[in-house]
């Protein structure tokens, strides 16, 4: 089971990390979630991603802010650089990523 802990330490271990935080009960959660992890994994292969499910989990949720879900939260280098919550797309989630994470890995 994920911890505080572990999700820390995904996020000092590696340059690139997505939190999707989430619910069973919540079904734009459910129909987002599949092709944001697709669109992620294909365009940005050293992309480390973490669901958490705030049921099982609210303190994770409370320590990084996450009050409605789903809620998208994307670390660079241990940093967070961007958040988007309810409403959002999947372009505009791997619009808003690309150039930085292009720049970090270089290409």
């Amino acid at each position: 089971m994920q911890t505080l802990d572990t999700i820390n330490q995904t996020l000092s271990a590696n340059d690139a990390v997505m939190l999707y935080f989430s619910a069973p009960t919540c079904n734009v959660c459910h129909a987002l979630k599949p092709k944001l992890v697709e669109a992620i994994v294909d365009q940005f292969p050293t992309f480390v991603i973490e669901s958490i499910d705030i049921s099982q989990t609210p303190d994770i949720a409370s320590h990084f802010s996450v009050f409605t879900i789903p809620t998208v939260l994307i670390y660079f280098q241990g940093r967070e650089f961007l958040r988007k919550s309810r409403h959002m797309s999947v372009g505009e989630v791997v619009d808003s990523i690309e150039r930085p994470y292009n720049l970090m890995v270089g290409n």
